[in-house]
């Protein structure tokens, strides 16, 4: 899929925020940070790491090597930042997603969520855009990633009203991650407005 990512549904938070989902390639975002949905030691070998890397530069891993060094892995609860390389973002945030059957998964993926949200706004950023984290090599089943993850953004903007940020995008390429979070988000918000 080449160009933009298309926006498919939008729904604003009383904030005036919006969180919007699109179908596209999370490489082609023009915001502030976008989320990479990395491993611990944040070796960027496959799925959206590997792409990520694949587009945006050499330097991706090599920063995210060096945070390994200097900070050790990252949890749930604590990502990591790099620069971006050649992306049209400015940063990468590295958050760790749950595999699947490691227990707490839901907690987790929400604290990851929820972690990422907090980083971006400490560095000011206005703009994020995430991937639908750990329904790919990890294993977490979509319906279930989407309504964790529609939860997490909306209960950061209900305890974070007034901070930087103004925009969360959920960028998707798969059809199936894309049906799910749609579902999803109809049934969350019925009063989102349809982008066609």
């Amino acid at each position: 899929m080449d160009g933009m990512p298309n926006q498919l549904v939008q729904h604003v938070f009383p904030n005036g925020a919006r969180l919007i989902l699109l179908h596209g390639d999370l490489t082609q975002a023009r915001v502030d940070a976008i989320v990479n949905a990395a491993n611990a030691q944040l070796s960027h070998g496959g799925g959206v790491a590997g792409a990520i890397v694949r587009q945006g530069g050499r330097e991706i891993q090599q920063e995210s090597d060096a945070w390994v060094l200097l900070h050790g892995p990252i949890s749930h609860d604590h990502p990591a930042l790099t620069g971006a390389g050649r992306l049209p973002c400015r940063k990468i945030i590295h958050a760790l997603g749950p595999v699947w059957g490691e227990g707490s998964e839901d907690v987790k993926l929400h604290t990851a969520i929820a972690a990422s949200l907090r980083l971006a706004a400490e560095q000011g950023f206005a703009s994020i855009a995430f991937p639908a984290i750990s329904t790919g090599i990890f294993r977490f089943p979509v319906l279930r990633a989407a309504a964790v993850s529609l939860e997490a953004i909306e209960a950061y903007f209900e305890e974070n009203p007034e901070g930087s940020l103004r925009e969360v995008q959920l960028i998707l390429f798969e059809q199936s991650a894309i049906d799910a979070f749609q579902q999803v988000f109809d049934q969350r918000w019925r009063q989102g407005t349809e982008v066609r």
